[in-house]
């Protein structure tokens, strides 16, 4: 890591601890808390797009591990962390079981497959009412500690889990498993002719996804303290699908600045009732006119107009990279 690189980091580190003290706006510590578990669905969601798919029923794990979190508390009486377990267990093991069927398709039907499973799941408990609750879902529903009550408190509760998840998917995208998922997203037949076991890579990454969904549903859950299926629908799912795009699909970064963006517009206009969707509606659509490549792509322009190189795009980008290579292995060690 470069020295500049650590000077960020540090920055970002101390920007994330810090600016809760330099307020006492619970609303803002709310906001913080919310960026911070939709980073988690939306960082999550990035694995599979980069695996080439779209899914439109991402927030279905979500139900199964809010509602798996839910019950074991309330129904059982169990602590929290077995509801944490369990919620985020049982996503996996559904992601598991419908993985290796869903994975094959591709293209539109793969997005309306997702789709049709995110209604069935959501169809689902509104019909089971004896456990779920129905339509009007469950309320009361414990938080993880009762220190957690405060929204500042439970801010730093939801960073911890947020770096965990970011973590782990930024260390699987650059590791042995990152290039075959590379691999897979540019050309499947290619990548299977080539030796890397598509299906398997496409399914272990799919549960990983999903079991993170999973434990952002708990997180939520437990935050709000109210599970209803209205919290999980396909709309739900397409803001994880829109925040990646406004972000850029390339980027696990990308990925986050499209979160903060997603979730923090909306809040700051709740003043402006009438105008709200106008406004959300304008700022989005000015984003995708003008950052075809994403928020990612403001960046790299500001970058290369500080440091005076005019941007590359994605094809000189390709092309340099074989060039760079042969450069450091003519340099020697």
């Amino acid at each position: 890591m470069t020295r500049r690189a650590r000077y960020y980091w540090l920055v970002a580190a101390f920007l994330l601890l810090g600016w809760p003290w330099l307020t006492d706006d619970k609303f803002l510590h709310h906001v913080g808390v919310l960026i911070c578990l939709t980073a988690i669905g939306a960082v999550s969601l990035h694995l599979i797009i980069r695996t080439g798919h779209v899914s439109l029923g991402h927030m279905a794990f979500a139900a199964i591990g809010a509602y798996g979190s839910a019950i074991t508390v309330m129904r059982l009486g169990l602590p929290w962390p077995v509801g944490l377990l369990v919620g985020t267990g049982a996503a996996a093991l559904v992601a598991a079981l419908v993985g290796p069927i869903v994975l094959r398709l591709t293209g539109k039907y793969f997005v309306l497959i997702t789709f049709l499973f995110g209604e069935m799941v959501r169809m689902a408990a509104v019909e089971s009412v004896w456990l779920t609750g129905g339509s009007n879902g469950l309320f009361d529903v414990p938080p993880p500690h009762p220190f957690l009550l405060s929204n500042r408190a439970h801010y730093y509760f939801a960073l911890a889990f947020a770096v965990f998840a970011i973590g782990l998917c930024g260390r699987l995208l650059t590791s042995e498993y990152g290039r075959a998922i590379n691999a897979i997203r540019e050309g499947e037949r290619l990548a299977e002719c080539s030796g890397v076991p598509v299906i398997r890579v496409k399914v272990t990454v799919f549960v990983i996804a999903c079991a993170l969904a999973g434990m952002q549903g708990v997180l939520q859950a437990h935050y709000i303290r109210y599970v209803g299926p209205e919290s999980y629908s396909v709309v739900q799912s397409l803001n994880l699908v829109v925040m990646n795009v406004i972000g850029g699909m390339s980027s696990l970064f990308g990925a986050l600045l499209g979160t903060v963006f997603m979730v923090t517009l909306p809040e700051l206009l709740r003043g402006y009732v009438n105008l709200q969707q106008i406004m959300f509606g304008a700022a989005l659509f000015a984003t995708m006119a003008f950052l075809p490549g994403g928020l990612i792509e403001l960046g790299r322009r500001l970058r290369a107009l500080v440091w005076g190189r005019r941007p590359a795009t994605l094809a000189e980008a390709r092309g340099s990279a074989p060039k760079k290579m042969r450069l450091i292995e003519e340099s020697g060690p």
